[in-house]
Parts: structure tokens; C-alpha cells; sequence
């Protein structure tokens, strides 16, 4: 849980802010332009880092449960059958 309010303070911290928001001439827009989608890139390129290490970790997390439960199985031993 504390993990998650991190992750949105991250986020607030990574507000787009870009040169000019008012461009005057043809080059201020195309510079305005291509720093927006520089940072729109930088931005997706680190959702997605943090996108994929959350599924690593949910894999992991996946692996570690069920190597808990067959160790439970083998503790618990063989079932008796119904009769």
C-alpha cells in the first residue's frame, strides 16, 4: 500500500513541462512540439519499466505460493481414498 502512494507521488513529480506554452513562429511550435513528445516518450518508456517490473514481481510472487503449496501437499501427505 505504501508502495502504491510512492508511486503516485512519482507521478506528480513527472509533470510535463515544456519551453514556450505560447509559440510566436513556426520554430518555437516545432520545438515546442518535438520536447513535448521527448517527454510523452520519456514518460510511457517509464510506465512501461515500471509496468513490467510489477509483473517480474507478481511472477515471483506467483512461483514463491506455489512452491508454498506443494510443500504444504508433501507435508499433509497421500489423501486416503473415499470409501
Amino acid at each position: 500500500m505504501a508502495e502504491h502512494r510512492a508511486d503516485a507521488r512519482e507521478d506528480s513529480e513527472m509533470a510535463v513541462t515544456v519551453a514556450s506554452p505560447d509559440p510566436k513562429n513556426v520554430q518555437e511550435l516545432t520545438q515546442y512540439v518535438t520536447v513535448l513528445l521527448q517527454q510523452m516518450q520519456e514518460r510511457f518508456q517509464t510506465m512501461s519499466d515500471q509496468i513490467i517490473t510489477r509483473i517480474d514481481e507478481m511472477g515471483t510472487r506467483i512461483d514463491d505460493l506455489e512452491r508454498n503449496i506443494a510443500d504444504l501437499m508433501t507435508q499433509a501427505g497421500p489423501e486416503e481414498p473415499d470409501k
